[in-house]
């Protein structure tokens, strides 16, 4: 299953490494990263494949929701065709 995930928030010091080893833990492969910094806020957009049945979309949802949470970033996860509907306006 494919999902996308978005991380915004103000840039600080390993954004990246802790979303992908979250990710990794989870056996969760990432496809493709866009991320930016302007003004000192950090944007990017991971698309992600989860192969593992053993990995449930809720509780990935949930850890990176969590973690985000503690950093002050606001991170979803959404599976890529629920994403592409609500972004095709």
């Amino acid at each position: 299953m494919k999902l996308v995930v978005t991380i915004v928030g103000k840039d600080r010091v390993g954004i990246i490494a802790m979303v992908s080893n979250i990710l990794a833990e989870k056996k969760v492969n990432i496809l493709n990263i866009n991320q930016n910094i302007m003004d000192g806020f950090f944007n990017m957009v991971m698309i992600v494949e989860m192969t593992d049945d053993k990995v449930k979309l809720q509780d990935l949802q949930k850890t990176l929701k969590e973690k985000g949470t503690e950093i002050n970033l606001d991170i979803k996860v959404q599976h890529q065709d629920i994403f592409n509907v609500m972004h095709n306006v």
